[in-house]
């Protein structure tokens, strides 16, 4: 009797598992339909508002109140994709009867939601992005072609915010997050890369509709390359480069110069661990003139526009640094000086003697610094040539 009264019974296989099982599966298409005539509903009436709260000819009463009404809209209408996705979705999942997109739909939707408790600002923006999402892909599957056309303003519109806000969001974490927190500070360096990428790959070619701006078209062509397989870490650097480069046309105040500094920084660091790492001469030269590039698009773009430096004796170094750099006049020249100023700014940190040696054979092989014998000791000491 205890034997029998503990065993599991599948409650699909009993007669009254098997009915509940069925009208479930009865009434989640039928949930599907009328959330879905809900969704539209909301849908058209945010449309409208959105339309009525953009028109540049209300006087600013109206104007107001077109606002507030469009506000409302957009809640009832996020509200309703959200109550969607618990009533249909969910089950459907829980069912064993969703679609691959539902179910990487409600995978993405805990995603989203497990930030609630340690990112809220980061949930506010992704759990709106999200839900909008969801819906420009239903009406892409669903074909729905004039609808569609309607709301891509709307969706570039509030993407765009979305983006800016997460992007704002971590450049005030990275400055907020104290010098020693290495490994918090790499995961908002990540975050930030992600969030340009996923920008550049899915709204910049809507917003731009075929036509890209030729300040961002020769970077944002290169990013093509990085498509196709699997991506090593010299790929990795490179691609997070285009993305810094393209972000200063597209989001310069939700992601200043200083943010921007701080990722330059953390992806020199990681590439010159990439051209010590490197065992065959071509791959390290290759890393190594990547390096260079870097160095001279966060000099060219980056350090000679900006104005505030914590440390004016910075500044001044830089000022002298930047004479020489617009004086030059061959590669060689300018190699000759990135590799000084690298010098000048790793060589009292010991981590860096690697890349250090190499930067200093590379000097001497250019006649820039000679080697000195130490009498003292086999190994040699450097001197650099004015």
């Amino acid at each position: 009797m205890e034997q029998r009264s503990l065993r599991v019974i599948d409650s699909n296989k009993t007669f009254f598992g098997k009915i509940s099982s069925t009208l479930s599966k009865i009434m989640v298409p039928t949930k599907i339909g009328i959330n879905g005539i809900v969704i539209n509903f909301k849908r058209n009436n945010l449309l409208k508002n959105y339309e009525a709260s953009h028109n540049e000819n209300l006087e600013e009463e109206k104007k107001k109140i077109a606002e507030d009404k469009y506000q409302e809209a957009y809640s009832l209408y996020l509200e309703a994709i959200d109550k969607h996705i618990m009533d249909t979705i969910y089950k459907k999942v829980k069912l064993n009867t969703a679609t691959e997109f539902e179910k990487e739909a409600m995978g993405n939707y805990y995603k989203v939601t497990m930030l609630k408790e340690s990112e809220y600002i980061e949930y506010k923006y992704r759990k709106q992005k999200y839900l909008i999402d969801l819906d420009y892909e239903s009406l892409k599957l669903n074909g729905k072609d004039k609808v569609l056309a309607k709301y891509k303003e709307f969706y570039i519109n509030q993407m765009d915010s979305f983006y800016k806000g997460l992007l704002k969001n971590y450049s005030v974490k990275l400055a907020d997050t104290p010098r020693n927190g290495e490994s918090q500070k790499e995961e908002i360096y990540n975050k930030i890369y992600d969030t340009l990428n996923d920008y550049m790959s899915n709204i910049l070619p809507i917003k731009m509709n075929g036509e890209i701006d030729e300040r961002i078209k020769e970077d944002y062509n290169k990013l093509d390359q990085f498509e196709i397989g699997e991506l090593d870490s010299k790929d990795y650097v490179e691609k997070n480069v285009l993305l810094l480069n393209i972000s200063r046309e597209i989001f310069k105040h939700s992601l200043p110069l200083v943010a921007v500094e701080q990722c330059y920084n953390n992806l020199l660091e990681k590439l010159r661990k990439i051209v010590v790492m490197q065992n065959e001469e071509k791959q390290q030269e290759e890393a190594y003139q990547l390096l260079l590039n870097v160095l001279e698009l966060f000099n060219a773009k980056l350090l000679s526009s900006k104005i505030y430096w914590e440390k004016l004796d910075e500044r001044e170094k830089y000022k002298k640094f930047w004479d020489k750099y617009q004086s030059t006049e061959t590669p060689k020249d300018k190699e000759i000086l990135f590799l000084k100023r690298e010098i000048n700014i790793l060589e009292n940190n010991e981590e860096h003697k690697a890349i250090l040696n190499l930067y200093k054979t590379k000097l001497c092989d250019y006649g820039a610094m000679k080697k000195i014998k130490n009498t003292c000791r086999t190994s040699c000491k450097y001197t650099k040539n004015k």
